[in-house]
C-alpha cells in the first residue's frame, strides 16, 4: 500500500468539496516531496507488509474494532501485531484489528462518549475534524452515520496509522486524512459539522484559529470545540511562561466562561458549555503502545491537582455553537 490521495479527490469530484480541487493537488504534490525522506519512507514499507484481506466484522459505533479473532492464520495475526508495534507511539485510541487489541495512550472514547450526547446527529452531514490525530474520532464519527469525513493533520505518523485501520476496514472511501494544518485550508464553507478538540492550545491567535473553522462550516453549521481549561471567570486566561503539563507550544489557555467569550465574539450563535472534566490517569496514561512518559508524569507528585510546573492541572471543556445562518452585518 503506497499513501497517495487519487481516490479522496476523485471522491470530491463528485461532491461538494469539489472546488477544494482549484488548490489541494498541489498542495499535496508538493507534501509527498517534502516526506521522501525521514521515518515516512520506512513506514510506507510497513504498509505495504500488510495481509490484503477483507472482513465482515467492522464495528465503528460502539468501539472501533476491524477484523475478527480467527480472520488471520494464528502465523499472520503475530507478524501483523510485530508490524503494528512499527508505528509507536499509538497515542488516539483504543482499537482492535484482528483480535489484536492496540492499548493507547488516551482512552479517546470517554472523550467521544462526553460530548456525543450534546451534539446534533451526524447522520448525512460532511464532517471536518482538525488536529484529528490518527483518526479514531473520526471513525466514531462515520458510525454515527456521517456521509463524509475529512481530517486534517500534519504528522507523517497518524497519517501511517490512520491508512493502517482504513487498510482493514475494507479501504473505507468516506472517511480520508489529509497531512495539513487547519491553516492551509482555504474557505471551504462545506462542511455541516467541525471538529477542533485539542488544538486551540498550540494556536498563537485562539481567534485566528476559531474564524478558521468558522470559514469551514456551511451557514447554520456547527462547530464542537474542545480544549483545555482553567477554573475562572469570563477574563481569566493562563499564559504559561514555557511548558504546561510538559508539552511545549502551548499559548493560552483560557476558562470555559471565557472561552465562550471568545466564540461569541467570531458571531457564533447558541453558544453552550456542555461539558466540563478533569483529566485522570484513567484516561490518559502509558501502555505497551505508548511507553513515552504520560499524564502521571506530567503532575505534582505531591499535589496532583498541578502540573509538574505547578500550574493547575488539566481539566477540558466542550462548547458547541452555531454559525448563523446568514452573515451579520
Amino acid at each position: 500500500m503506497i499513501i497517495d490521495f487519487n481516490n479522496f479527490y476523485q471522491q470530491i469530484a463528485k461532491n461538494r468539496l469539489s472546488h477544494w480541487l482549484t488548490t489541494l493537488p498541489a498542495q499535496l504534490a508538493l507534501w509527498q516531496q517534502d516526506n521522501l525522506r525521514g521515518e515516512f519512507p520506512s513506514w510506507q514499507k510497513v504498509l505495504k507488509k500488510f495481509p490484503e484481506i477483507e472482513t465482515e466484522h467492522i464495528d465503528i459505533e460502539s468501539q472501533v474494532s476491524v477484523g475478527q479473532e480467527g480472520e488471520l492464520p494464528k502465523g499472520e495475526q503475530a507478524k501483523l501485531g510485530n508490524l503494528l508495534e512499527k508505528f509507536h507511539p499509538w497515542r488516539k485510541g483504543p482499537y482492535k484489528v484482528h483480535g489484536i487489541h492496540i492499548d493507547t495512550e488516551w482512552r479517546s472514547d470517554f472523550k467521544w462518549d462526553r460530548l456525543l450526547p450534546h451534539i446534533s446527529p451526524l447522520k448525512y452531514r460532511y464532517v471536518l475534524d482538525v488536529g484529528c490525530g490518527n483518526g479514531y474520532h473520526m471513525w466514531r464519527m462515520l458510525g454515527e452515520g456521517a456521509e463524509f469525513v475529512v481530517g486534517v493533520d500534519p504528522s507523517q505518523l497518524f497519517l501511517c496509522q490512520f491508512e493502517t485501520i482504513r487498510h482493514f476496514a475494507n479501504n473505507n472511501q468516506n472517511v480520508h486524512l489529509l497531512p495539513l494544518g487547519i491553516q492551509e485550508l482555504p474557505e471551504l464553507k462545506a462542511f455541516d459539522t467541525v471538529f477542533s478538540m485539542g488544538v486551540l492550545y498550540h494556536r498563537k491567535s485562539p481567534i485566528d484559529h476559531i474564524m478558521q473553522l468558522k470559514s469551514q462550516l456551511v451557514p447554520g453549521g456547527e462547530l464542537v470545540l474542545e480544549t483545555i481549561v482553567i477554573d475562572g471567570g469570563e477574563n481569566d486566561v493562563l499564559v504559561p511562561r514555557d511548558r504546561y503539563a510538559q508539552m511545549r507550544n502551548i499559548w493560552f489557555i483560557p476558562s470555559a466562561a471565557a472561552l465562550k467569550v471568545w466564540v461569541e465574539k467570531c458571531d457564533f450563535e447558541d453558544v453552550r458549555i456542555v461539558d466540563i472534566s478533569e483529566t485522570t490517569v484513567a484516561e490518559q496514561r502509558s501502555t505497551q503502545w505508548m511507553k513515552n512518559d504520560s499524564l502521571t508524569d506530567f503532575l505534582d507528585p505531591k499535589d496532583p491537582s498541578l502540573t509538574i510546573e505547578g500550574y493547575p492541572a488539566p481539566k477540558r471543556a466542550v462548547i458547541i455553537a452555531r454559525n448563523p445562518e446568514k452573515r451579520l452585518s
